[in-house]
């Protein structure tokens, strides 16, 4: 079988990859690798939700599949008061996204770990995500319903999904289970959506 980003313990080759992107007025200089979700670059989808939205203020944030820390990494530099968490069940991005935070000087304030490594009552002002859609309808539903729970009353989410791989109908589903989500942006056949947790 195929190796995929979300593999556990992806078995291919362990390359590292320099990746220079412009965030929020910022240049962050990064390191992705092999086996681990856009090696050598910012995905377009990434690139997408950074240009069509604003950094958070502060607070909580969780950076969810979090890869090698690009999202994450770029709310804890653009935004000094925040206390980013990323989570990734790929072991190796993990590891990348760590590196990554103390090559930037953030990493008394961003810290990657594998879901089993969040204490299940941590809570979270703000939810930032390129969600793996690839996964599957059903196990990105169950993702979703998973760490959505975990927002602050009054948090919101920001997830940039594909519109060729269902961000509409996501969009639908998300509200018909009490998560009210609004569409931000649309690019680039992506659509930036907002959902929020009532108080």
């Amino acid at each position: 079988m195929d190796e995929h980003y979300f593999s556990a313990d992806p078995s291919v080759p362990f390359r590292r990859m320099p990746v220079r992107a412009l965030v929020w007025g910022r240049e962050l200089a990064l390191v992705s690798g092999s086996g681990v979700f856009a090696q050598g670059r910012v995905d377009v989808g990434t690139a997408v939700l950074f240009r069509e939205t604003d950094p958070p203020a502060g607070g909580r944030v969780l950076d969810l599949g979090c890869g090698y820390g690009a999202i994450g990494l770029a709310v804890a530099v653009a935004a000094p008061t925040a206390q980013v968490t990323g989570v990734d069940v790929n072991e190796r991005a993990v590891l990348l996204a760590n590196e990554n935070a103390a090559a930037l000087g953030v990493a008394d304030r961003f810290t990657a770990t594998t879901p089993d490594g969040v204490p299940a009552d941590a809570v979270f002002d703000e939810i930032w995500s390129n969600p793996p859609i690839r996964i599957g309808k059903e196990a990105l539903h169950a993702l979703l319903l998973d760490w959505l729970p975990r927002l602050a009353p009054g948090g919101r989410a920001v997830l940039v999904v594909g519109k060729n791989l269902g961000a509409d109908s996501l969009q639908r589903w998300l509200g018909e289970q009490g998560w009210p989500t609004v569409r931000l942006a649309s690019a680039k056949g992506f659509r930036v959506l907002e959902v929020r947790r009532g108080s």
